[in-house]
């Protein structure tokens, strides 16, 4: 049996999964620390179906730390940023286009030194020793904890990171380092802000692995903890400790492996809501559709894997404002129930507005009987326009685009969406994310680009499809489930040798113990 949790901004999911049966779901309050609330569900999980903790194979969990520490700016380590490139890259140094906050919350510091590489591979500058050197004291008498190193079109050549690496490791023994070519894609501005966000988060990371693994454990739970990724499979908790960014979607990914599990559709439109945002996007093969652009990160320009999903501040929790009508995107939260009107508060949200709809039944109903029948139909039709807009934004053809809502909030999505079509709701619906964590998978993928020779396609895809199956069984798939879940083939025209970038991802179920 597995146990699959969920830490969304206003509740925690958990659920018991045994093989591909759903033995029990629990729903509670997210609380301000995050951990405790996990320890909430774990008890309540254990109240609503009774299980030996040793029966439990694995605890999966996607969780908000990470991504809320970046948009808060806090809990962040002083960070400094090593650029590989000179005499190239002069013109924009290192968190050029950062939020200023951010960058005081990381009291960000930035070198540039010479290296990098040409898209060819041809080597732009020979690497050289006393910059790193002379960057390494300034590093350590500023203070600074975390380093993130970039180099020129390291995901073709990553020597130059390899090498700064092995300079700096000795000279900063304390300082946690970041290599872009583990984390980004091309585009050097994006992948180096990726890298730094990443390193300033090793610090977090370190101490909520600690405390997750701590309180799974003080749950009497003696199994493999994995943290949720943001294309929807696993990574183990020492993998997260290097890898923060790597769970920032993990919340909306999960509702949308949630979705495809619990529906038997592989592509579709997944509406997922809850208690403070809607979130839209496309399953392709059971697996969410990735984002082919740069994302932005509380302000922040990055390229590491993403899905691509369209988010509005629309919930269970969002405050509905009357004259004129609007919805959201302010949500009470974690404090629906103490601030909305059926659990006695006096702030009107899109949950008041459902039990007086009576197409919800929480809190009490008694205390939303005054609200006008009119107010009522206008904010379920202005729901409905919302939600068929993204949908109609997120979908790439024209033809009907089946539809499946999840989420505990998804009772405010009608039966048929406007310009959209029928809607899929399909049984445990309301905790899709926290069973998309605990039937996930193991994956691995390789994105890089190929000179490809006459004759030479077929070998070099391949190569590349064993290459990404064999990293899905390094991260602990089963050899024998792995598959091959998505291939892009891009031509670059413009680049001499038949350049073409090959794109692959695998993926497999995860080897537990029995």
């Amino acid at each position: 049996m597995r146990i699959g949790i969920d830490v969304g901004g206003t509740n925690t999911d958990a659920v018991l999964v045994d093989g591909t049966m759903v033995v029990a779901e629990t729903k509670s309050a997210t609380t301000e620390d995050v951990t405790s609330g996990i320890a909430a569900a774990l008890a309540a999980l254990q109240a609503a179906a009774p299980h030996r903790p040793s029966s439990i194979q694995g605890v999966m969990i996607g969780t908000t730390h990470f991504i809320n520490a970046i948009v808060q700016g806090r809990d962040l380590a002083p960070t400094a940023a090593i650029r590989l490139g000179l005499p190239a890259t002069r013109a924009l140094p290192p968190m050029s286009g950062w939020p200023a906050r951010l960058v005081q919350a990381v009291r960000g510091r930035s070198y540039l030194c010479h290296g990098g590489h040409e898209i060819d591979g041809r080597t732009i500058a020979p690497l050289r020793r006393e910059e790193l050197v002379r960057a390494a004291e300034d590093i350590l008498s500023n203070g600074v904890r975390a380093v993130a190193v970039s180099s020129v079109y390291s995901p073709v050549n990553a020597e130059c990171e390899l090498e700064a690496a092995e300079i700096l490791g000795p000279l900063l023994p304390h300082v946690s380092i970041s290599l872009s070519h583990r984390i980004g894609r091309m585009g050097l501005l994006e992948r180096e802000n990726a890298t730094i966000v990443n390193a300033s988060l090793g610090e977090l990371a370190g101490r909520i692995c600690a405390g997750l693994a701590a309180t799974v454990a003080a749950a009497g739970i003696d199994a493999p903890l994995f943290l949720s990724q943001n294309d929807g499979t696993l990574m183990d908790v020492e993998h997260a400790r290097h890898f923060p960014v790597a769970t920032f979607a993990s919340g909306p990914t999960n509702s949308m492996r949630g979705a495809a599990f619990l529906s038997g559709l592989h592509d579709c439109a997944v509406v997922d809501v809850g208690g403070t945002t809607t979130d839209v996007g496309m399953l392709r093969n059971g697996f969410p559709r990735e984002a082919s652009t740069e994302i932005s990160v509380g302000g922040i320009r990055t390229n590491f894997r993403m899905p691509d999903v369209l988010s509005i501040g629309l919930g269970g929790g969002s405050r509905v404002h009357s004259d004129p009508l609007r919805i959201g995107p302010d949500s009470v939260g974690y404090r629906l129930t103490q601030e909305s009107l059926v659990f006695g508060g006096d702030t009107l949200t899109c949950t008041d507005v459902a039990v007086a709809a009576g197409i919800a039944d929480i809190g009490d109903a008694g205390l939303v009987r005054g609200l006008a029948p009119a107010l009522v139909a206008a904010v379920r039709a202005r729901i409905a326009e919302q939600i068929g807009s993204v949908v109609d934004r997120v979908r790439t053809a024209d033809e009907a685009t089946p539809v499946v809502a999840v989420g505990g909030g998804s009772i405010l999505v009608p039966e048929v969406l406007p310009g959209v079509g029928l809607v899929h709701r399909p049984a445990h619906h309301a905790t899709a994310n926290a069973i998309g964590a605990a039937i996930a998978q193991v994956g691995g993928e390789v994105d890089r680009m190929y000179s490809v020779g006459p004759g030479q396609r077929h070998r070099l895809l391949d190569e590349a499809k064993q290459e990404a199956v064999d990293k899905a069984v390094a991260a602990g798939a089963e050899p024998n489930s792995v598959q091959i879940v998505d291939v892009d083939e891009v031509p670059l025209a413009y680049l001499p040798g038949n350049a073409t970038r090959i794109r692959v991802k695998a993926a497999g179920d995860l080897a537990l113990a029995p």
